[in-house]
């Protein structure tokens, strides 16, 4: 294989792990400005299917990552936060990979018309995870072009990444799979263990299981040290990082605390807030 060639091919796995996939552009659906939106990758809808529209209300705030909890009830995985919210119509397909694909199919390859990196969608399992998983991984094969794909060692980009989170009994039975369409998300445990990008890409934690700071007064230089730390580990292996329960009310110490995110490089900001984030990564581009 020529030099160039041998490049080419590992700026695309290295870009697979970090988010960055080249894909192909498209045309716009309603939503998106003429020329496209610019997309905040940075932004992360938590708890995105409690939003009027799941996944239309994240995409129309332009964010790069999405998350839905699903329950395994039959064959089917059913979106909601709690058992009591289940609803037949609700399914994962139905909110989220029926939608993502017709976008897809419009825009030629990619779920922002004309950017090059995938849209995240993070599947939490809140039933046990082998069952779960099982049912997802044979539902995500009915996509054949929609996701990331890791296939004998190599990742082949899509315009959109899943990843697993959840019930951690599924990192099992994902492991085993010589191909798969979905990654792990890991814990700050896994930070700089053996486990590859490829199989970790993104680390996950409660902000309150290792700082103290919710973003009133200063922070401290201690915890500030740990989050950078936190933040170039991730990133010297390929993997990004995200913090969920952090302070989501409007207000300073949600700012200070978000200013701080974007300045040690975490990857994801967590909220349910979607016009907030938006006016908030709009004025610290």
């Amino acid at each position: 294989m020529p030099l160039t060639t041998r490049r080419r091919a590992l700026t695309t796995f290295g870009a697979a792990l970090t988010g960055t996939v080249a894909l192909p552009a498209g045309t716009a659906l309603a939503g998106e400005q003429h020329h496209g939106p610019r997309p905040l990758w940075r932004a992360h809808a938590h708890n995105d299917y409690e939003h009027h529209r799941p996944l239309l209300d994240a995409l129309d705030h332009r964010f790069g990552s999405v998350e839905a909890d699903v329950y395994l009830v039959g064959d089917r995985l059913l979106v909601a936060h709690d058992p009591e919210d289940l609803d037949p119509t609700r399914s994962l397909e139905a909110l989220y990979l029926d939608p993502l694909a017709a976008r897809v199919r419009a825009h030629h390859g990619s779920v922002y018309r004309g950017r090059r990196r995938p849209l995240q969608l993070l599947v939490d399992l809140k039933t046990e995870g082998v069952a779960t998983y099982l049912v997802l991984d044979r539902l995500l094969r009915r996509y054949p072009h929609l996701f990331t794909t890791y296939a004998h060692g190599r990742v082949r980009p899509g315009p959109v990444t899943v990843v697993v989170s959840g019930d951690r009994a599924a990192r099992e039975p994902m492991a085993a799979q010589t191909v798969r369409r979905a990654f792990y998300d890991g814990r700050l445990t896994d930070l700089g263990s053996a486990t590859p990008a490829s199989f970790i890409p993104l680390i996950s934690d409660n902000w309150t299981h290792t700082f103290t700071w919710l973003g009133t007064g200063t922070f401290p230089d201690t915890e500030r040290r740990k989050l950078h730390a936190v933040a170039a580990a991730a990133h010297r292996r390929g993997q990004r990082v995200r913090f969920w329960a952090t302070p989501d009310l409007p207000g300073p110490a949600r700012d200070a605390l978000w200013g701080e995110l974007l300045a040690a490089g975490v990857d994801h900001l967590n909220t349910d807030d979607l016009a907030g984030l938006e006016a908030f990564l709009d004025a610290h581009p």
